[in-house]
């Protein structure tokens, strides 16, 4: 792919601030990603966290099963759009045309989530959007890692703390985690996949899982 393409202009999604994605830096060690603070813009947020969807589990829910306002689908849509699409195709310096999208959205977490992992191989680019005000707490706050054993061994720490983004391209090494936090901690979470029926198979998969977590709680299911 030309690296070398004009960025896409900041003016094609309002909500969300392409100059600054841009401009940002692409870190590539241990592995492709980055790190912008405000990336929603200002002006967009409260109406954003407004028509967040009401999450009271743990756990990924598909966007498609939640109530969500209207601020947060158009949202959502600029996410989704060619637009950002070519931002991200570029910034990558990656192909994206006919991946499909995928969207999960968390309210909480719990005891059992932040374990190192390096998303599964099914997954092209993980994007996670934070809403949480100022964010004091020491668990929760996503590390970006050096090996899959040692979640001391971290190059970056994300407060996941409202309009900031976190992007990356997922590999083998691509090692992340947190310390547990339980409680509200809201995000959401873009995925260009390989194709419609990997997209199938794990909205389908969160979607289970979410029923089970809605009868029975979080305690009471494990799958």
């Amino acid at each position: 792919m030309n690296a070398q393409v004009a960025p896409v202009q900041a003016d094609a999604v309002s909500m969300l601030d392409l100059e600054k994605f841009n401009a940002a830096d692409l870190n590539k060690t241990p592995y492709e990603y980055m790190v912008l603070p405000n990336f929603v813009k200002a002006d967009a947020l409260a109406s954003i966290v407004r028509d967040f969807p009401s999450i009271k589990q743990a756990g990924s829910f598909p966007a498609n099963t939640l109530n969500c306002g209207p601020a947060f689908v158009e949202l959502m849509r600029q996410l989704e759009s060619d637009a950002f699409r070519h931002a991200v195709e570029q910034k990558f310096n990656i192909d994206l045309t006919g991946r499909p999208t995928m969207i999960t959205v968390r309210g909480h977490t719990d005891e059992t989530d932040g374990r190192i992992h390096t998303d599964s191989k099914t997954k092209i680019i993980t994007m996670l959007v934070y809403f949480n005000e100022a964010w004091e707490k020491s668990g929760g706050r996503l590390r970006i890692l050096r090996s899959g054993t040692d979640l001391e061994d971290y190059v970056a720490e994300v407060e996941p703390a409202i309009g900031t983004l976190l992007a990356f391209r997922r590999s083998d090494n691509s090692w992340h985690g947190h310390k547990p936090f339980v409680g509200e901690r809201k995000a959401l979470q873009l995925n260009w996949v390989l194709d419609e029926q990997v997209k199938r198979r794990e909205q389908k998969r969160h979607g289970v899982s979410a029923f089970f977590k809605k009868l029975f709680g979080n305690k009471e299911y494990t799958g």
